[in-house]
């Protein structure tokens, strides 16, 4: 008895999972998830067309329950799952999913704000004009047929694809290791390209581009990329296009006026959209807006409230764009199967000579096809032709030859078909009309038939008849009918818009007013600084100063950090306001040093109690957040005091020794952040006050009851970090200079 082979074998698992892992990563490539250059679908898609093609579901017939269709196409082409395939379906259905639809739904297909379409059994479709464009010549021999999954069928390897589908309705998926994205295109503006293309092979990539211009997606948008972005997107096969909803303004009653948002950018769901507005108005995020509304029926309507009529719109919008998903980007990635079914990343030019190249198999098959059909028939002709010259003869073969085929062959030269259709012809095609005719027929097809020859031997004249049938093509869907009009507007880069609060409040004069327990309000108007303003029991006034809703409060606390609030939030009314604290995260150690109003281009001086400071511009003081932003860094025990305005070129200081120092601006250094340098000298004491003056005008300080300039400066001149000489006569016992 011989010896079995074993069936168990020893194998290197890493070397098994790698073949397998490739066989099932080449599966899902070729065979689910990339589209084909030639006709633009996937293997489900081109299934889906042709077992509906099978049932007859042409735009002039009736329609058929989905459920019917897909049972066909999982049944003898498409061996996954029903959800899949129906998925697929209605997909090829949405006039906002793809921009040319292949199938024509009855029924619910789902619509733009996400909702899902209704089960397969309550739905209904047939093809579109669209879809039998991408179908014609099935019946021609235009493409191979392969055997179906299991052997009982055939189906197409490929569409012969009429329309330039790939470009028209894009494709997106995703694969093993890879993935493919491809956008929407207006089939007039493809033809255009494509005729160039044919017209002049040599064609670069931004000539083509002019007449394919770019995307032109289902829902419309604007795209806002330039020309040279958009060249160099589709020359390599990858990039992203911007794109942004259309809108416009309407005014309303009284000045005020609301914008209606009508197309929204490809691919984004608009109840998530107005979901997401919604939210960051509540997180008071949007400060220039007042309220969303969605007015949408057939058409998309979505409403935006402006905060109130001085808000300019245009900020409005560049806020929401910046916000939400009113801008969106289209990532491309022309990821296809080639002719070869071998996956990767083509250009526009390659895409558009890929298909320029299947028409061209396609005319040549479909000729062939066509001749070999009229070289039959005209077979059959010549030996009806040959009939009737000879009629009598052949009758009487007929009735009194035994073998009346073999002795027409013989006599006439006939072949085995003619004698045969010969033998088959009816009494009633004897007549004369008949045979004048099957000579009108025989000549026409003669014609044609020289027609088909010249054709296939003349690639000029292929091309010609190619350029014909694009012609037809653009004609039949052009941009004056409502599918091809073109949906999606250009416009040019747009520049970066600042956000500024002017636009978001209208700008009024108010008086900020902050107690020592950290109070603060505003009052309406500018009220006179050294008013009695009324606070809680055991508080009083810490500062006061003029300001307008649309200016930046700046605070310095004694920690050296700045804090910003927007001066139209410090509530308002004659209530004695809401703790500072509630607004700005200072820590419970600390308290407020000083406050003012920020200004553009300003510099300060920025001292601590000991006497260190340092020069600061506006850039650095600005906080972001509520928690504030460290500039100063301080010893133990100092205090960050003092924040003031360069607006002089002298600075004078005193301390609690009451010695004076008079110093020019200059010696103090700029920094972004530090403790800074010594600027007066102290033994024992510490510093407090600074004021920053002209040398021409000279300083003011309270003298009985009244204002003095001290112009004399020599005394107290000196320079930075020095211990400075006793106050004059009747300065202050507070030790401060003059304040407004």
């Amino acid at each position: 008895m011989p010896e079995l082979e074993p069936k168990i074998k020893d194998v290197a698992l890493k070397e098994e999972l790698s073949k397998r892992y490739l066989s099932y990563a080449m599966s899902t490539i070729v065979s689910r998830s990339l589209p084909d250059v030639r006709d633009g679908l996937k293997p489900v898609h081109r299934r889906l067309m042709y077992a509906m093609r099978q049932l007859h579901l042409d735009p002039k017939t009736g329609y058929k329950k989905c459920a019917r269709v897909v049972g066909d196409v999982i049944g003898k082409y498409h061996p996954h799952g029903d959800v899949g395939v129906y998925g697929a379906m209605v997909r090829l259905a949405q006039d906002f999913s793809v921009r040319y639809p292949l199938v024509d739904g009855q029924g619910n297909f789902g619509n733009i704000d996400g909702d899902g379409a209704a089960a397969m059994r309550y739905t209904e479709a047939r093809l579109t004009d669209f879809a039998m464009a991408l179908m014609e010549g099935l019946s021609d021999d235009a493409v191979d047929f392969i055997d179906t999954y299991d052997g009982e069928e055939q189906e197409p390897a490929v569409m012969p694809a009429a329309v330039p589908n790939l470009l028209c309705n894009g494709s997106s998926g995703i694969a093993v290791g890879m993935a493919t994205n491809i956008p929407t295109h207006n089939l007039s503006e493809v033809c255009d390209a494509l005729l160039y293309l044919i017209e002049n092979p040599d064609a670069s990539i931004p000539a083509l581009v002019e007449r394919l211009k770019g995307p032109d997606f289902p829902t419309g948008g604007v795209i806002v990329d330039s020309f040279e972005s958009i060249v160099n997107t589709y020359k390599e096969g990858k990039g992203s296009f911007r794109i942004r909803a259309k809108w416009e303004k309407e005014d309303l009653s009284h000045g005020q006026y609301q914008i209606v948002v009508k197309e929204i950018p490809y691919g984004v769901i608009k109840s998530k959209l107005i979901e997401r507005i919604a939210q960051l108005l509540n997180e008071k995020k949007l400060p220039l807006l007042a309220d969303v509304r969605d007015e949408s029926a057939q058409d998309i309507r979505i409403v935006l409230e402006p905060k109130n009529r001085m808000v300019d719109a245009d900020m409005l919008m560049a806020l929401l764009f910046k916000e939400t998903e009113l801008e969106a980007k289209f990532n491309m990635n022309m990821n296809v199967l080639d002719a070869d079914c071998v996956p990767r990343v083509m250009s526009i030019d390659e895409v558009l000579r890929a298909y320029l190249a299947h028409r061209h198999d396609v005319l040549k098959r479909r000729s062939n096809h066509r001749l070999s059909k009229i070289m039959a028939r005209l077979e059959i002709l010549s030996g009806y032709l040959t009939a009737y010259l000879n009629l009598d003869e052949i009758i009487r073969i007929i009735r009194e030859e035994e073998d009346a085929k073999a002795v027409m062959m013989t006599k006439f030269d006939l072949s085995d078909n003619q004698a045969e259709a010969v033998l088959n012809m009816k009494l009633k095609s004897l007549r004369k009309l008949e045979e004048s005719e099957i000579r009108a027929e025989y000549d026409a097809l003669n014609d044609e038939k020289t027609g088909l020859l010249a054709l296939l031997a003349d690639e000029h004249l292929r091309w010609k008849a190619i350029s014909e049938e694009i012609k037809a093509t653009k004609e039949r869907f052009s941009k004056k009918t409502a599918l091809g009009r073109r949906r999606t507007a250009f416009a040019s880069a747009p520049q970066d818009i600042e956000i500024s609060i002017e636009a978001m409040v209208e700008k009024e004069p108010i008086t900020v007013i902050l107690s020592q327990k950290g109070w603060i309000r505003s009052m309406k108007g500018h009220v006179a600084l050294n008013d009695e303003f009324k606070f809680k029991e055991e508080d009083g006034l810490l500062k006061v100063i003029h300001a307008q809703t649309t200016d930046k409060i700046v605070f310095l606390d004694t920690s050296g950090k700045f804090y910003t609030v927007q001066a139209s939030d410090i509530p308002s009314g004659r209530g004695f306001g809401q703790p500072l604290r509630l607004m700005i995260d200072m820590a419970n150690n600390d308290n407020i040093a000083e406050m003012f109003v920020f200004e553009q281009g300003a510099r300060y001086i920025l001292a601590s109690n000991t006497g260190h400071g340092f020069v600061v511009d506006e850039n650095h003081i600005m906080a972001q957040t509520r928690n504030g932003r460290k500039i100063m860094n301080l010893a133990d025990g100092e205090k960050a005091m003092f924040c003031v305005k360069i607006t002089g070129d002298m600075v004078g200081i005193v301390g609690e020794n009451r010695k004076l120092l008079i110093f020019k601006v200059e010696e103090i250094p700029m920094m972004a952040r530090g403790r800074g340098v010594t600027l007066q000298k102290y033994k024992d004491a510490l510093m407090t006050d600074i004021q920053v003056f002209d040398s021409n005008t000279g300083f003011a300080y309270n003298r009985s009851g009244g204002v003095t300039v001290e112009k004399d400066l020599m005394t107290w001149l000196g320079h930075r970090a020095q211990a400075g000489k006793l106050v004059p006569f009747g300065f202050p016992k507070t030790n401060t200079f003059f304040k407004e």
